[in-house]
């Protein structure tokens, strides 16, 4: 069987992978990267919406090559058709192509030193005295070991690389938001703002989304979960109201449970939907991961350099992704919880109190009266706090 060595392997070569592998090998580090498909960047993955800081963590300048339009807010859609308008803040940002993206990315990523194995799959993990120490992969039908100090599993929501290594499931159904998406031609919507729906009818547990991508294109997709119907029923159900013609279906799943307990063990890290780092209430995973990516890079080069690849060192991943977006993520937690208990009537009344408040003053006392007025709303949070 061919033999390899390399400091790092980075497994999974969208987001999460490019971004630990340019990291480490900015860290100058002998670094590769396995993808298993044969093109990065397909299928899309997701909505496509990025915030500016998605960029400043990556050092990058976005480029018009993969920006299809810029967002300066949001609107939100009740169950009664009440709308509210946000600007700003998280709502402002781009919508990306992502094929092109995250190729762009990996390209970084090469032109900073890391090699790049496609249509490559990873069969097994190697250990050596009960530590990871590489992994077997299959590449156009050869068997190869690839031996390294530090292995990186970026290869999302159904990760085989984490349940090799012992890590725990993030696949309960119970932990996974059904999401189904077009690409559709001939949508008449704001170019400068993302659209989201709410309500039973319409996506139930979970919200519709509509973010433009510039002359009349839109990614209209959906997320629900414990429901009688599936993703792709509710979607079409949405876009035969349309007038609209699609150009590209993608399904899959999100993790919204937040994070595993540990991403961390003797020569290995986790990143990405693959350690359930995705906002548990928007199901948004891009910056999340990138932020995560970046950490696990670096801490995984200076394991390499400092000789010290053990669980103990390699722990430094974990305190210092925790300390930047751990608590984000678990407030997210919460709130989805409360989320998953209210009922339309809920978000209706949530929706016209909003509307009525300045936000940037909303008192204590004004949310408790409010909520006194709605047992529900009232039962959810006490059950919560």
């Amino acid at each position: 069987m061919k033999k390899l060595k390399y400091d790092v392997v980075v497994v999974g070569g969208r987001l999460g992978g490019s971004t630990a592998s340019l990291f480490a090998s900015k860290s100058d580090v002998d670094v590769l990267m396995i993808e298993k498909r044969q093109e990065i960047g397909t299928p899309v993955q997701c909505a496509e919406g990025v915030t500016y800081g998605t960029f400043e963590t990556l050092e990058i300048k976005p480029s018009e090559r993969y920006v299809r339009s810029r967002i300066k807010g949001a609107h939100i859609h009740a169950p009664n058709g009440r709308r509210i308008t946000y600007e700003g803040g998280i709502a402002e940002g781009m919508v990306l192509d992502r094929k092109i993206f995250d190729k762009e990315l990996a390209i970084e990523s090469a032109r900073a030193g890391t090699d790049i194995m496609l249509k490559t799959t990873v069969k097994d993990l190697l250990i050596k005295d009960h530590k990871v120490s590489g992994v077997v992969a299959k590449h156009l039908g050869e068997n190869i070991e690839i031996h390294a100090d530090v292995v990186i599993a970026a290869d999302g929501v159904e990760s085989n690389m984490a349940r090799l290594a012992g890590f725990e499931s993030i696949l309960n159904p119970q932990n996974i938001c059904s999401c189904a998406q077009y690409e559709l031609v001939g949508i008449d919507v704001d170019p400068e703002y993302l659209e989201f729906y709410f309500g039973d009818k319409i996506a139930p547990k979970g919200y519709l989304w509509i973010f433009p991508k510039g002359d009349g294109v839109a990614n209209i997709g959906l997320g629900i979960r414990s429901s009688a119907g599936t993703a792709i029923e509710y979607l079409n159900k949405y876009v035969k109201t349309l007038d609209a013609t699609p150009v590209e279906l993608n399904i899959g799943g999100v993790p919204v449970s937040g994070p595993i307990d540990k991403t961390y063990t003797d020569g290995f890290l986790v990143v990405g939907d693959a350690a359930g780092q995705v906002d548990p209430i928007t199901g948004g995973g891009i910056h999340p991961t990138i932020s995560c990516a970046r950490i696990a890079g670096e801490v995984a080069a200076e394991s390499v350099k400092k000789e010290d690849h053990s669980s103990e060192f390699l722990k430094k991943y974990q305190d210092n992704w925790r300390q930047k977006i751990g608590k984000n993520l678990n407030k997210s937690v919460t709130y989805r919880k409360m989320a998953d208990k209210l009922n339309d009537d809920d978000m209706n009344a949530l929706a016209e109190f909003i509307e009525n408040q300045d936000i940037e003053s909303i008192s204590k006392i004004s949310v408790l009266k409010f909520v006194g007025k709605h047992p529900n709303l009232m039962k959810v949070l006490t059950e919560l706090l």
